[in-house]
């Protein structure tokens, strides 16, 4: 778990790379128009998306509780079983998207042109080809999951995150478009998953059983998959929903710089996530072995705290420095979307610590209240987004998004992590609150070195940084980490001076 942890890190690590690097050239040699409906399609393509239904969470609860029990017929049938599920809506697929295709023209009609309109069309047959035959190769990667392969995951993520704009680059380079990349994006998405079937079959040596159907199993399935199915939606409409919106209101340019907004957001979410998606697989075992609500407090409580300091230390960076860092890396055109990143930052911080909770709602299969809250809130979300659009552009969009998430998974879901699942939410927020004390010291000096140093240049960017990094960690070091924190970072730190070590001798021999 801690290597695939780490591959986590790096594999965000890299995406924030490819992003500095590849994103700025994109924009610039689409435009902002043909990037604003190359977003504007991703947000069509993760509606799509939510046709999972929950599934792939599902196969690696049962998959995992099933290890726990050992019965490999009971996992054959139960393969075969997602297998037939997952194949049946590929096919649903695409009868959604032959829908989708013939409606483009009466939803965007109004801010799109007729080239754009019929670019949007292309790129939606594409999609439709690339879920319809991505959701049944999908199971192979949740059973890796369940199997807690974490390290081959994290690498097919990586290699797949610098693979697509390494062949893409070059066909923006001499005048190819949206298209092109959507394509791209397709073929390397198809290939992976190919390489997920081998690995189980060569690997984990998995056997599918296409015999009679398990009935009772299969409503126990779709009951879990469905509260699942209500937070996806729930996801999309938080993370997608805005940009068709604002397509629908304002145009392709408000699309782009309000899609600018949502991918830092988004690598703000893979921090948090990257170490609480490997905990399913072990609460699913731990509530199997009728594991107590103090042990899954503690479990929450530990690794809460190691959220709590990355999400920290990359929300004060983004704070401190985010405003110039969007004006130098995408153009002064797109600073706005500094602001509506921080509206959406702020408030999700407090579920983002808390994700090893979902994990723990998922594990008792208790999620269905949080998924119908959520739905609601999301609801509330689009009706302020609608209202507030019109009149403040990406701005309104993202106080919808923050102030549904405030009520929901902040104020809501808190309650009901301690009234009804029966964990310590006041012990969680004494530890959040005492780690919260050189936070804040951080961030007051960060701004005050801010103020004394004016920036004008990249250089002067990255010293500041480093000067904060420098800052924040000796802070924490000396007034936040506790003894298991501690000793973590200097685990980590032995790792790589460890491989490094390898790496340097190999080279010499």
């Amino acid at each position: 778990m801690k290597s695939g942890a780490i591959l986590s890190y790096v594999s965000i690590l890299i995406t924030i790379l490819v992003a500095l690097l590849y994103t700025p050239v994109m924009i610039r040699l689409l435009g902002q128009a043909e990037y604003g409906l190359y977003a504007l399609i991703g947000s069509v393509s993760a509606y799509l998306s939510v046709m999972d239904m929950g599934l792939g969470n599902a196969i690696v609860r049962y998959t995992a509780r099933n290890r726990a029990i050992g019965d490999k017929e009971v996992e054959s049938k139960l393969n075969g079983l997602f297998l037939i599920l997952y194949s049946i809506i590929g096919v649903l697929t695409i009868v959604v998207g032959i829908i989708l295709y013939n409606t483009i023209d009466n939803i965007f009609g109004a801010s799109l042109t007729v080239s754009e309109l019929e670019k949007a069309k292309v790129m939606v047959i594409i999609l439709i080809i690339n879920f319809a035959l991505s959701f049944p190769l999908a199971v192979f990667g949740s059973i890796m999951q369940a199997y807690e392969r974490f390290v081959v995951v994290k690498v097919v993520a990586i290699l797949r995150s610098i693979i697509v704009p390494v062949i893409t680059l070059p066909l923006l380079f001499i005048g190819y478009g949206s298209v092109a990349m959507v394509v791209i994006t397709t073929v390397v998405n198809i290939s992976f998953l190919l390489f997920n079937v081998y690995y189980c079959f060569r690997n984990i040596k998995i056997r599918f059983y296409f015999g009679k159907v398990d009935f009772q199993l299969l409503r126990e399935i779709l009951g879990y998959s469905f509260f699942i199915f209500l937070a996806i939606i729930v996801d999309q409409i938080n993370w997608n929903t805005g940009q068709l919106i604002l397509g629908g209101v304002s145009g392709v340019a408000a699309v782009a710089i309000f899609a600018i907004a949502i991918q830092f957001v988004r690598l703000y979410l893979q921090f948090s996530t990257a170490i609480s998606g490997l905990f399913l697989p072990r609460v699913s075992m731990m509530v199997a072995n009728n594991a107590s609500n103090e042990e899954l407090s503690e479990i929450m409580i530990k690794y809460g705290r190691v959220q709590y300091l990355i999400m920290a230390y990359i929300l004060c960076g983004f704070i401190l420095f985010g405003y110039n860092f969007i004006g130098m890396w995408a153009g002064w055109d797109y600073t706005q979307a500094y602001y509506m990143s921080l509206i959406i930052m702020i408030p999700i911080t407090i579920p983002l610590i808390q994700n090893i909770g979902i994990a723990i709602l998922q594990a008792k299969n208790l999620q269905g209240f949080r998924s119908v809250v959520l739905i609601i809130i999301a609801i509330l979300n689009v009706i302020i987004s609608i209202l507030l659009a019109k009149k403040y552009g990406g701005i309104g969009v993202a106080l919808g998004t923050g102030i549904s998430y405030a009520i929901g998974n902040v104020i809501i879901m808190n309650i009901y992590y301690h009234r009804r699942v029966g964990l310590n939410i006041p012990l969680f927020w004494k530890n959040i609150v005492l780690m919260s004390i050189p936070v804040a010291l951080s961030l007051f000096i960060g701004s005050v070195i801010n103020y004394f140093l004016p920036q004008d240049s990249i250089l002067v960017l990255l010293v500041k940084i480093i000067l904060y990094s420098i800052l924040f960690g000796c802070l924490m070091w000396y007034k936040g980490l506790n003894k298991f924190e501690k000793y973590l970072c200097t685990s980590i730190v032995r790792k790589i001076i460890k491989i490094y070590d390898k790496a340097r001798k190999t080279y010499k021999s």
